[in-house]
């Protein structure tokens, strides 16, 4: 597993990657400082102009501070946890996601990530 850093409006959030080949390939793209959309006040997403390797699955409850790909180009950052219907390929989660529906707000953030130092 891969520890990298999540950074919204000053507040730095660690998480664990899953080591799977769409988490590698993430990593592949860090520094990355980005503008994340809101979705259904629950959710912050990112659609790239590439795809990752995808390898969704149903995973039942998502989980505030969840990272995960919808589709092959679409990074997702949850910040509400609750049960889906819906398909992802999972990449990891922050360990400790107190402060994080804070930080992201309710519009627009944008968001960096990057390895974390150590």
């Amino acid at each position: 597993m891969q520890t990298i850093e999540i950074i919204a409006s000053g507040q730095t959030f660690t998480a664990a990657l899953n080591g799977s080949k769409a988490a590698q390939a993430l990593a592949a793209k860090l520094p990355l400082t980005i503008t994340m959309q809101e979705l259904h006040g629950n959710e912050k997403y990112h659609y790239f102009s590439d795809t990752l390797p995808a390898d969704a699955q149903r995973v039942g409850t998502i989980r505030a501070g969840d990272l995960m790909l919808y589709g092959s180009d679409c990074l997702v950052l949850f910040y509400q946890t609750f049960s889906t219907a819906h398909t992802y390929t999972p990449l990891g989660s922050i360990t400790d996601p107190s402060g994080l529906a804070e930080a992201l707000g309710s519009d627009r953030v944008q968001v960096t990530f990057r390895a974390a130092e150590g």
